[in-house]
């Protein structure tokens, strides 16, 4: 049965509540806690248990940091790394050109710089070079260099890496693993084959982080202090963010104490970007993943691959600014690409049916760039597995993001194992491959295949999960607090969703470029909430609240705090709407 009886809303959609066993556990958490209504149905639909909800708003870094030597390779890799260190070698990082690669380059460019060190920074060109090692960028570094370091990749690189002749190679890396490894000194993954998994969450900077924990550990050992690593949870927690690595376990305690080191402004990479994305309040996961990311990202997709990882590195206030600026330039340059891009997949891909195991595009063209966010609009609007793909004549690169469930980097590899794909690879989330023309649609049809079988289509675009009830009158700053003690919200922990039932719309007004609507609702006894719809007036949002007539509604989406001149207030960021039935 559909929640509050929506089937159809105003934007389509059918309202989904939690189910009943998810209501018995909200309740137990109530009667056994003390706690708001509210926050005990976001705890019940991320399955804590009554007996860890205390722990769970409150995690520690402490207790939920796993040994770093839990994973292969890492006791020899910090070794390896610590000898290059004391022995003043020549160390080079080479980094994807993505917040994850460009964040772990960061975390040991900052880490050696802090010891006095230097490394050389190297990110190939998504264009030219593509995802990844490549045996001439590997030849060239070795004859340079005594150690390299992959980070965020290097797992698949057999090949580059056996050219890297005469310097030795250390791999910190999540993505997928083969069923060989390349010829490192080291490859640190908790997605290698011979994983146990556990730690298969982690994305690369978390990897970077924890053999920086095993060097410390090493180091003190030793009777030396290193750098202090609590402070480079900020570049941490942007990377697990960016990367849609799920919040769940150490991921959530790093993310969380990892806003609130970003928070302090104290690395000018940050906060140069920060100033120029006008983020003028402490960020939530929310910035991380839709304000910051997309810009240190804007280098890699569309101008100089190293912009986001020199600015991360940088602690030079005015170099910072002028690497803020440029990214900032790039970016809007990139919306307009992407926008393009979208506008012709979507066409494509509505021709071809949304409603299987996998939506997909592709095109002659089409920016390289931009085609890993274009899956990612893809994906949202859809509720699937999506791929977009840019040929450049008889190759096509792409880029493809799943839904939870779902593992796409595992299914690429295999396409690429059975001789559909040139090369692929990635992980749960997200992965990237190279296809041939006359290889596009046989290698669609099976990756669409062997994501059905994963259960890939059977939930349906239009549903929206709704968490329950909040009153006009209970929405209050002190209840958002409290909702956010169970966050940082985001990949397989999603924000907590509300209904304010029987509302009637007040006043409205159109606001900015991109067709958002401001409007405030009360419930005719008094209590009266201000909202926000980004995008409304786009789509049938915009036109069904601003000509009410006088019509209640019921209203779905976010409760968030509104800070404006020292004024707190709480506001809605609506998603959705129904007509109350009369």
């Amino acid at each position: 049965m559909a929640y509050l009886d929506v089937e159809c809303s105003v934007s389509g959609r059918r309202w989904v509540g939690p189910g009943v066993e998810a209501e018995r556990q909200a309740e137990l958490i109530a009667q056994s806690s003390g706690l708001a209504r509210p926050l005990c149905a976001v705890l019940a639909r991320l399955g804590v248990p009554v007996e860890d909800c205390a722990a769970y708003l409150e995690p520690r870094l402490r207790d939920l940091l796993p040994d770093p030597r839990s994973l292969k390779d890492m006791e020899t890799a910090a070794s390896r790394f610590l000898r290059g260190v004391k022995g003043r070698e020549r160390i080079a990082i080479f980094a994807d050109y993505d917040v994850d690669g460009g964040s772990s380059a960061a975390l040991l460019i900052d880490w050696l710089r802090q010891m006095g060190r230097q490394a050389t920074l190297y990110i190939p060109d998504r264009i030219d070079e593509g995802y990844g090692p490549n045996e001439p960028a590997m030849a060239a570094l070795a004859a340079e260099h005594d150690l390299i370091v992959c980070v965020d990749c290097g797992t698949l690189s057999h090949d580059a890496i056996a050219a890297a002749k005469g310097a030795d190679v250390i791999v910190l890396d999540h993505h997928l693993g083969g069923e060989t490894l390349p010829d490192a000194v080291a490859v640190v993954n908790p997605n290698r084959q011979d994983e146990d998994g556990a730690l298969a969450h982690l994305c690369a900077a978390a990897v970077v982080f924890l053999m920086l924990v095993e060097a410390g550990r090493q180091l003190r050992a030793e009777g030396v202090a290193g750098p202090d690593l609590m402070a480079m949870l900020d570049l941490v927690a942007l990377a697990t963010v960016a990367d849609v690595a799920p919040l769940k376990g150490v991921n959530r305690a790093l993310v969380q104490q990892g806003l609130k080191v970003m928070a302090g402004r104290a690395r000018p990479g940050l906060v140069a970007l920060s100033d120029v994305a006008r983020l003028d309040r402490a960020p939530e996961a929310y910035h991380l993943g839709f304000v910051l990311g997309p810009r240190v990202n804007a280098g890699g997709r569309i101008g100089a691959a190293d912009l986001g990882a020199r600015l991360l590195a940088t602690d030079d206030a005015t170099e910072a600014q002028a690497l803020a600026a440029r990214l900032e330039e790039l970016n809007a340059e990139r919306r307009e690409i992407e926008a393009e891009v979208r506008a012709a997949a979507l066409a494509q891909a509505e021709a071809r049916g949304l409603d299987g195991p996998l939506v997909w595009a592709a095109g002659e063209g089409w920016h390289p760039g931009v085609v890993g966010i274009v899956a990612s609009r893809l994906k949202e609007q859809t509720n699937r597995p999506a791929i977009v793909i840019g040929f450049d004549g008889a190759e096509g690169k792409g880029s493809g993001r799943s839904v939870a469930g779902v593992d796409l980097g595992a299914s690429i590899q295999r396409l690429a194992a059975e001789g559909l794909l040139i090369k692929g690879g990635g992980h749960r989330m997200a992965a990237g491959l190279t296809v041939a023309g006359d290889m596009l649609e046989p290698a669609m049809e099976r990756l669409a295949e062997l994501l059905a079988k994963q259960g890939a289509g059977t939930s349906g675009p239009s549903d929206l999960r709704i968490d329950g009830l909040v009153m006009p009158g209970a929405a209050q700053v002190e209840l958002i607090r409290d909702l956010e003690r169970a966050g940082p919200y985001g990949q397989g922990a999603s924000g907590p969703r509300f209904v304010i039932p029987d509302v009637r719309i007040g006043y409205t007004k159109a606001v900015g470029s991109g067709g958002h609507l401001k409007f405030t609702c009360d419930d005719g006894l008094g209590h009266r909430l201000e909202g926000i719809c980004f995008g409304a007036m786009d789509g049938p949002l915009g036109p069904a609240l601003s000509g009410h007539n006088g019509r209640r509604f019921h209203l779905a989406g976010r409760l968030e705090v509104n800070s404006w001149q020292g004024r707190n207030s709480v506001q809605l960021r609506l998603e959705d709407a129904s007509p109350c039935h009369d």
